[in-house]
């Protein structure tokens, strides 16, 4: 048997009305999507997500990550190393990259669930998250979001997979070439009948068959739709009550998250669930992953964990589509006259490698002084590699000083170099994300994310950030 132990979740702070995007190119979508920020990526939303789902579960019972996107930063190079290194797994823990398809996210909870029930593993991560692109103009630009969504997996939770079905079918619907930036789709007719609908009809009804029962017996159905007209069509053939029985999908307030999509909306689905629902998940992407679950209690949330509703709660709106234009480097803009000093050393960054990506500090255990960045030699009692790490990742802060620097290049001037007095009597030097130049406030409080902090090298640089707790 295998379970879902916890779930989490990931919305960037910044949402686009698609008024915006109409008033650009015209059409008539309604709604917000979520628009991940300059700094984030795949990669870092599922650490985020990961974060989310971890809260109150001890890391170092995790013997897997399993990390699935469409759009990862990387052509030749695992993006779940660098996750785990951000949530500070232990170093046995098994990695792997599922991609290249919309159902990647339901195929890492398959591998994860087998894995569990097999042995193999005790308790697996899984994270999804996509930051698609759609070519200016396109009904794709309005329909995609970005996200990410986490569930722990393991022999004992709260929920329990009852069953699965995968159903596998080629079909060139949509697609996105090695050498192409934009997602691309044959005639919207033959995608939605031929593609989407046909196969969720075929794969549905042969799983029901299998299981010998019906969509009456499930309280909630979280059903993937790759826009809000496909699933409405998709709930109406088969014959489901869209008010009461069908999670939202939150075309509106979201968008489509790509691999993430389905996950997220089980994740949303599992928050509103209550004792003994039981749960219908269907995806699609070259074909079909069904799952069962029963809920046998209320997941309990640990208080520090935000979860979608949580999420969906903090945000703030992109002030006109041409900042979105340049959060996705649509075009070629000024953006300061003074290059950031990037981390470019290979070698650096392995070395520090514990500091960096895992932000892990030092504590004497001479005297209990803590340090960050790490020290060998205490400053105050001067003992000599008498030390433990220490992780600041989920620390909350407040901000003692900043500065604003409108010369330096940034996708989103101007750039806040802030030093952050941390919990535990440490300070945080570094950038500020997510945050309103004009609403900075000395002890604001603040707590810690990951993100892309630049390129140099051919290589992308990631490090810790503050920004305003959401």
């Amino acid at each position: 048997m295998s379970a879902i132990i916890s779930t989490g979740a990931y919305i960037p702070y910044y949402r686009l009305k698609r008024e915006e995007i109409v008033r650009a190119w015209g059409g008539a979508q309604k709604g917000e999507k979520a628009v991940a920020n300059f700094d984030e990526d795949a990669i870092t939303m599922a650490v985020e997500a990961g974060r989310d789902a971890l809260h109150g579960i001890d890391r170092q019972t995790i013997d897997g990550l399993y990390f699935a996107t469409t759009t990862a930063p990387y052509k030749e190079k695992q993006g779940a190393a660098v996750i785990a290194s951000a949530l500070n797994l232990k170093k046995g823990a098994f990695t792997v990259d599922f991609t290249d398809s919309l159902r990647a996210g339901t195929n890492a909870l398959r591998a994860a669930m087998d894995a569990v029930k097999a042995g193999s593993a005790t308790n697996v991560l899984v994270a999804a998250a996509d930051c698609r692109l759609g070519a200016p103009g396109s009904e794709f630009e309005q329909v995609f979001g970005d996200g990410a969504a986490a569930l722990v997996i393991g022999k004992e939770g709260s929920i329990d997979l009852m069953s699965g079905y995968t159903h596998t079918s080629e079909i060139i619907d949509q697609w996105r070439l090695d050498s192409q930036n934009f997602t691309k789709k044959w005639e919207d007719r033959f995608v939605v009948t031929q593609g989407y609908l046909a196969n969720v009809s075929e794969a549905v009804g042969i799983f029901l068959k299998q299981q010998n029962t019906s969509l009456k017996d499930f309280n909630k159905v979280a059903l993937y739709a790759p826009d809000a007209r496909g699933h409405q069509e998709a709930c109406r053939m088969l014959k489901l009550d869209s008010k009461t029985q069908v999670q939202a999908p939150m075309f509106d307030t979201i968008g489509n998250t790509g691999a993430a999509f389905a996950l997220l909306i089980l994740v949303a689905a599992v928050e509103e669930a209550n004792t003994d629902d039981k749960l219908l998940l269907v995806s699609y992407g070259d074909g079909c992953d069904i799952f069962t679950f029963h809920v046998k209690e209320k997941p309990a949330m640990d208080k520090e964990r935000r979860g979608v509703q949580g999420y969906l709660k903090t945000k703030n709106y992109l002030p006109n589509y041409e900042k979105y234009i340049r959060f996705r480097e649509l075009m070629k803009v000024e953006s300061g006259r003074r290059r950031p000093p990037y981390v470019s050393s290979a070698v650096v960054i392995h070395r520090d490698r514990r500091m960096i990506y895992s932000l892990n500090g030092s504590e004497c255990t001479n005297c209990g002084r803590p340090f960050f960045p790490p020290q060998r030699i205490c400053l105050y009692c001067q003992a000599k590699d008498q030390f433990r790490e220490i992780s600041l990742t989920e620390r909350k802060g407040k901000l003692f000083t900043f500065s604003k620097d409108e010369l330096a290049q940034s996708l989103d001037p101007p750039v806040i170099v802030s030093i952050v007095d941390l919990e535990g009597n440490l300070r945080f030097y570094g950038q500020m994300t997510d945050r309103d130049p004009d609403k900075i406030e000395l002890d604001m409080p603040l707590d810690l994310t990951f993100r892309k902090i630049g390129e140099a090298e051919g290589y992308y640089n990631y490090f810790w950030k503050c920004r305003p707790v959401r």
